[in-house]
């Protein structure tokens, strides 16, 4: 009976409703009246039944809001942030059609000067091993 299935609870519901006329036509034939039918213990649970079936469906048609509520504010966030997708492509197109052209110069004096800074340092370390090739045979002598 703890069914979240919208159909099956509206059949319970049936089924229970079915279930009270059918204990009220009996009690009516007996003759019980009004105040005594109330009191009866299968009547009570029937209603009790249809109650709880009443907020279950309740609930059911709540999630059922929420869960369309939901998918309508993530379809318009999807439509916003594609928007500004689009926004933010053209703005990086823009910018990458026409880089500034000091940049560009900047980038290839360094280039330049780092290679000029490697031609340096290979003399250099030529120097430093002449100069301990040098050391060595004084050593010896």
């Amino acid at each position: 009976m703890g069914s979240r299935n919208k159909e099956a609870q509206e059949r319970q519901k049936a089924y229970f409703e079915r279930g009270l006329e059918k204990r009220l036509s009996f009690l009516s034939k007996k003759g019980i009246e009004s105040p005594a039918v109330d009191k009866d213990a299968l009547v009570k649970k029937m209603r009790a039944n249809i109650r709880a079936i009443n907020d279950r469906l309740k609930a059911i048609v709540a999630n059922e809001r929420r869960t369309e509520e939901l998918a309508k504010m993530k379809a318009e966030k999807k439509a916003s942030s594609a928007v500004q997708k689009d926004q933010a492509e053209k703005k990086e197109k823009s910018a990458k059609a026409a880089p500034p052209e000091g940049k560009e110069k900047k980038r290839k004096k360094e280039k330049e000067t780092g290679q000029e800074q490697k031609k340096e340092q290979k003399p250099e370390k030529k120097k430093v091993k002449e100069k301990a090739q040098e050391k060595v045979p004084e050593k010896e002598e």
